[in-house]
């Protein structure tokens, strides 16, 4: 595995811009599809309680926008896939027996089941009774949002390996727990975050439309608009507290199993006792910070103890800093985290005792030659990702990304909250926000608030848990597939060609769809 370090650093970036692109893509359409579909479902659930057609012809309108924006992340999402053996093979290869099995659960089972039921929802209106269509169409989503757990499964364990084993006869990661794999506490938070954060978008989607038709004074949807905009801004509002709470927590685990992470989106060079949660700081977005001669941000504003109750649940617990984690540091219960450059040397130490360890098992080697070979690698195989790290200051994540993204991601979602509820404090009040244009044109302009929220998040995500592929046990330079960069570029190009034309055919039948009205 040693000759992984030798793969062209130009092939590695042009795979990470090759996966990231499309994988930004793919998310614009994807939440859009997990929140639309809560939306239709309760409108077509609406209909079947109370058999009013004004009901019918509102899940349908809503039903036919869902399905253009279906059918554009479908496309995508395949793409995305493939690329794990087009430009990850070795990725896929140490750990295809883990990862393999969520995806492959996703295609056969999840997307077979939305497949199944979305044709009984957009064919079935006049030939199912109307119990069987709105369980096709409650199924369409669940089978969508299975689809995402099972994404997401496979997304967390990158995150936090768990319930596997290392084979160094077969050089593979093997599966030792199916249900840790797929229930970790790792998994549960982040489907629960990424799932309710979609739902927000679905809201503002909603929300938007209706504005526009409230702004065209369309009186022929009028009352689609009006009662529309009161269920979206209910499933807003619980979505976006939802995503406050489910954040607040994927923090708390962040803090525990990626401490790196953290201390990145905080610009915490220097941990301790009693730390303080920045609200804002000036953090150049050109430039790396110098955290190891820097004590903090400069022109911060923080709130006190907020990042030791976040990160350990006490208002004076320990928060490691970006200094701590790559120099070691004691623990308050006496554990000693060792350094990056010994968890460096027990990497090494742990690929050089696979690599003996390989070639005397081909040489038919006893087991008394093996064993104590075994015992190295077991010993070490904690940190043997840190193996191919050549600079400690590949450990460190881009500090101004994750800084700034997830103080983008916080402070939007906070807008939505305020604005979901102010809202349902109208309608509550009877007030006639048709006549509020500079609502309506706010509820407009919050759409791609939306997305640059939710992208945000995925930018903490990744970005946060750089050098990895694998937390600290495959960094990205051992993961990529042994291919000319060339060949990735040109494709690359391609690709942003035809998802830049996707979208915009998309938007485009959305824009007709929802300019024909019901």
């Amino acid at each position: 595995m040693i000759h992984f370090l030798s793969i062209d650093p130009t092939a590695v970036d042009w795979a990470r811009a090759q996966f990231a692109l499309t994988a930004i893509y793919h998310w614009l359409f994807v939440p859009l599809t997990l929140g639309l579909g809560v939306i239709m479902s309760i409108v077509e659930t609406k209909y079947y309680k109370t058999g009013d057609e004004f009901w019918r012809k509102t899940a349908q309108f809503w039903q036919r926008l869902f399905g253009i924006n279906f059918t554009m992340g479908v496309a995508t999402g395949i793409i995305l896939e493939f690329e794990f053996g087009t430009n990850w093979s070795n990725y896929s290869w140490f750990v295809g027996d883990i990862f393999g099995a969520p995806l492959a659960i996703e295609g056969i089972v999840a997307f077979f089941m939305e497949s199944t039921f979305v044709a009984v929802m957009y064919f079935g209106w006049d030939k199912v009774s109307r119990g069987f269509h709105l369980a096709s169409t409650w199924l369409t989503t669940l089978g969508a949002t299975i689809s995402a757990w099972w994404i997401l499964v496979a997304n967390a364990w990158m995150q936090y390996p768990v319930g596997c084993e290392f084979n160094p006869d077969t050089m593979r990661n093997e599966m030792t727990s199916f249900l840790d794999v797929a229930f970790s506490p790792f998994a549960i938070d982040k489907f629960c975050h990424t799932v309710i954060s979609a739902w927000i978008i679905g809201a503002v989607f909603v929300v938007a439309v209706c504005a526009w038709y409230l702004l065209k004074k369309r009186e022929s949807e009028r009352q689609l608009a009006l009662k529309s905009l009161h269920i979206a801004a209910v499933v807003g509002l619980v979505a976006s507290v939802g995503a406050a709470i489910t954040g607040d927590e994927s923090a708390y685990k962040i803090a525990e199993v990626q401490p790196m992470k953290l201390a990145a989106m905080e610009a915490l060079y220097n941990g301790g006792e009693n730390v303080s949660l920045t609200a804002v700081a000036w953090v150049n977005p050109l430039e790396q910070p110098d955290y190891k001669n820097e004590s903090e941000a400069p022109l911060r504003l923080a709130i006190p103890n907020g990042l030791s109750i976040l990160a350990t649940r006490s208002l004076n617990g320990f928060v490691p800093g970006v200094n701590d984690l790559l120099n070691g540091y004691t623990r308050p219960d006496g554990t000693v985290e060792p350094s990056a450059k010994e968890k460096m040397e027990r990497g090494r130490a742990a690929i050089a005792a696979l690599a003996d360890y390989r070639r005397l098992k081909a040489e038919d080697a006893d087991e008394a030659t093996l064993a104590p070979l075994l015992k190295t690698l077991q010993d070490n195989f904690k940190y043997f990702g840190y193996g191919y790290i050549r600079d400690e200051a590949e450990l460190v994540p881009y500090i101004p990304v994750n800084f700034w993204a997830f103080r983008i991601m916080v402070g939007l979602g906070t807008l939505f909250i305020l604005f979901f509820a102010l809202l349902l404090f109208l309608r509550w009040r009877q007030k006639d926000i048709s006549r509020m244009k500079w609502l309506l044109w706010l509820a407009i302009a919050l759409l791609p608030c939306a997305y640059i929220c939710s992208e945000s998040g995925w930018l903490v995500a990744e970005f946060g848990r750089q050098p990895w592929t694998i937390q600290d046990m495959l960094p990205v330079g051992a993961s990529v597939s042994d291919i000319g960069s060339s060949a990735v570029a040109t494709t690359f190009w391609i690709f942003l060609v035809l998802f830049t034309a996707m979208l915009i055919v998309e938007i485009n039948i959305m824009l007709k769809q929802i300019k024909r009205g019901a």
